[in-house]
């Protein structure tokens, strides 16, 4: 089964993907490394960010790679890029 949900785009991946949020159909059961490769189908310049990039999935970090994550009709995924500061 499939389900929309809304990805938000913060900081420099927003400044990549020309978006700051959109939905987008994914499957229910979906490991975080297939979510991402969704993502950056249909925003490749993501791509440039992906060694130092981190999703949330309902306000919760999960690490890009093979752990499946069980979405939800209308679930918020962020996209936080590397964030730096002093």
């Amino acid at each position: 089964m499939t389900c929309q949900v809304v990805v938000l785009y913060f900081a420099k991946s927003s400044e990549l993907a020309g978006v700051r949020s959109e939905n987008i159909i994914v499957p229910q059961e979906i490991t975080s490394k297939q979510l991402w490769e969704k993502i950056t189908s249909l925003h490749p310049r993501l791509c440039i960010i992906q060694d130092f990039v981190v999703l949330a999935v309902r306000q919760e970090y999960v690490a890009i790679g093979d752990e499946v994550i069980r979405l939800h009709p209308g679930d918020e995924v962020a996209v936080i890029p590397p964030v730096s500061g002093g």
